[in-house]
């Protein structure tokens, strides 16, 4: 038996065999070392052509896949797509071909083999969130490389029986559209909390462990248990870790249904809304029970083409989200691009640290436009629906963002103008923001990177960049105390509501909630989980235990602490 340990990044407990994800693509010969000969009949011109074609066959197969999927995993391949045909990757690699670049003529695979890593190194050597778009780049350099070798392109290993899947890290096109029918669990040793890996698999439902180091080596076919709650994976687990996955599957059941009404042990309400990107992410929302849309990212709109959208596409795009939630309350929030989500009309490629950088509400200082025209557009979709539409910003930083963000969705016809607090300035003056707008939401997966300074898709920076960590546990407590000063409709405080992942994390919600937010947006899948723990707290507990986690020295000691008094997590396997 042997045991592994990482980050729990979503919880369950499962038993099955491990497949490894299969090594990458092996890397072509370069004829320098002299070790390939290119024919004298071969043009650059021919395998320019072949380079260009395998391109966008990739991207095309990409875009199908995008068809397909939806929500993150739709995000995720369109962005992917967008990078298989990047022309400053395809150029780059046409250049090597000819005879006179620098150590002579490569063949298509070795160029566009180079070419990608060069491209990834600089990115690489950014910084930041750009440095996170290196293992999207090397996928896909391996899928092109794949298609001119007219071989499969990397993927999920194929199985007759469900397994866990196993890795030193996902690529996103991978993530994005594995079976979860088949795919009963993911183990990685590389990532971090808010990884793709992690991001998708909370979405999808699939327990998962990331930065768990020796896992990618497990062979294949040996049974594995796999903890997401504990981040603890075992191999060839003993009789106590088979009861406790037999068991678990029994108790899931029971958390398969959310009735829609989040109500805490003493009758306290607070609403439990899911985060969407498209309208079918909403109808399967509402589906599964959610009070409404904490988060609808409106980014799906504009990836994976070179031109804005126009108002008219926008209003159909944001009308279906809004059908699905008649009546109900569907926060909006505008344009977050910028950083990993770069688009070739608004943002700048060439920031030298784009995380810093160009992202969110500040493209409208250098695009001025877009913004308005999104807002004109929610208003339209709000207009024909009857779903009850709040809008927020990303990225605010000060009260005077702030004021002329309402001043805009004042103009659009816009009622309730809100801002995202995901920058620790936001946090800290959240009194004198909120004075200018109806609402606050947390952003905790940025909130979390900026306030620890660690980029959250590093494995080795996986124990800072915990939305645990008390620091950004006191951001949260700020926030909302700064909220409970600034008077709202009624004369209440103004809400502030949580939509990063930390919402979906039952335990952390109790805190969340006893810290003094009024509402949890989180994947439509962690509705029940949330709700199950929620109904056997009163607020004087989740106060207590807010206070407890504020106080620890550690993120590991606030979470141990808070877990150890809430048994019904032990109880359900979360």
């Amino acid at each position: 038996m042997q045991t592994f340990s990482g980050v729990g990044v979503a919880p369950g407990r499962v038993l099955a065999p491990v497949k490894q994800m299969p090594k990458p693509v092996q890397e072509p010969a370069s004829q320098m070392h002299g070790t390939v000969t290119i024919p004298a009949d071969v043009t650059v011109e021919s395998q320019g052509q072949r380079i260009k074609d395998a391109a966008k066959a990739v991207q095309a197969e990409l875009r199908a896949r995008a068809a397909t999927a939806s929500g993150e995993g739709k995000e995720v391949l369109e962005a992917t797509a967008l990078m298989a045909a990047d022309p400053m990757l395809v150029k780059s690699a046409i250049k090597l071909l000819s005879p006179d670049a620098p150590g002579g003529a490569r063949t298509a695979e070795r160029a566009i083999w180079e070419a990608g890593g060069t491209v990834a190194e600089t990115l690489k050597n950014l910084g930041g969130y750009m440095a996170e778009r290196v293992a999207d780049v090397l996928d896909v350099r391996a899928r092109i490389v794949s298609e001119l070798r007219g071989l499969p392109a990397p993927g999920i290993p194929a199985s007759d029986v469900p397994f866990i899947l196993a890795a030193e890290d996902l690529a996103p096109a991978d993530t994005a559209t594995l079976d979860p029918s088949k795919v009963v669990a993911l183990i990685t040793s590389s990532g971090g909390p808010q990884s793709h890996t992690a991001i998708l698999a909370r979405a999808l439902g699939l327990p998962a462990v990331v930065a768990a180091l020796g896992v990618d080596e497990i062979a294949d076919g040996t049974e594995v248990y796999v903890d997401g709650a504990a981040g603890s994976i075992t191999a060839e687990p003993g009789e106590d870790l088979r009861l406790a996955a037999k068991a678990w599957a029994t108790q899931a059941s029971t958390l398969a249904a959310f009735s829609g009404t989040n109500t805490m042990a003493d009758g306290f309400r607070v609403p439990l809304l899911a985060n969407v990107g498209t309208g079918a992410d909403a109808v399967k929302a509402a589906d599964a029970g959610a009070e409404g849309v904490g988060l609808l990212r409106t980014e799906f709109c504009f990836l994976d083409r070179d031109d804005e959208p126009t108002v008219e596409e926008q209003i159909a795009a944001y009308s279906a989200v809004f059908a699905a939630f008649p009546g109900k309350k569907v926060v909006v929030r505008t344009l977050d691009a910028g950083a990993d989500k770069p688009l070739p009309f608004l943002t700048n490629a060439d920031e030298p640290n784009p995380a810093l950088g160009v992202r969110g509400y500040r493209t409208d200082l250098t695009s001025p436009g877009v913004l308005e025209r999104q807002l004109e557009a929610i208003a339209a979709a709000e207009a024909a629906n009857s779903a009850e539409v709040w809008v927020m910003a990303p990225m605010i930083s000060t009260a005077d963002e702030a004021a002329r963000f309402a001043t805009l969705c004042a103009a659009a016809g816009l009622k309730t103008p809100g801002v995202m607090v995901e920058v620790p300035s936001a946090a800290l003056t959240a009194a004198t923001v909120l004075r200018e707008v109806s609402f606050a939401s947390l952003g905790t997966n940025d909130l979390t990177q900026y306030a620890m300074a660690a980029d959250r898709q590093l494995g080795p920076l996986a124990t800072l960049n915990d939305p645990w960590q008390p620091a950004v546990l006191q951001l949260v407590k700020l926030t909302a105390d700064g909220a409970a000063q600034v008077s709202g409709e009624c004369g209440t405080a103004k809400p502030v509501g949580v939509c990063g992942e930390a919402a979906a994390d039952p335990a952390l919600a109790v805190v969340l909630v006893g810290l003094g937010v009024a509402t949890l947006s989180m994947s439509a899948r962690a509705l029940a989980a949330v709700a199950a723990v929620l109904a056997t707290v009163t607020v004087a507990q989740a106060r207590q235990l807010a206070a407890t986690a504020l106080a620890a020295p550690s993120a590991a000691a606030a979470r141990s602490t808070v877990r150890a008094q809430l048994p019904i997590l032990d109880e359900l396997g979360l």
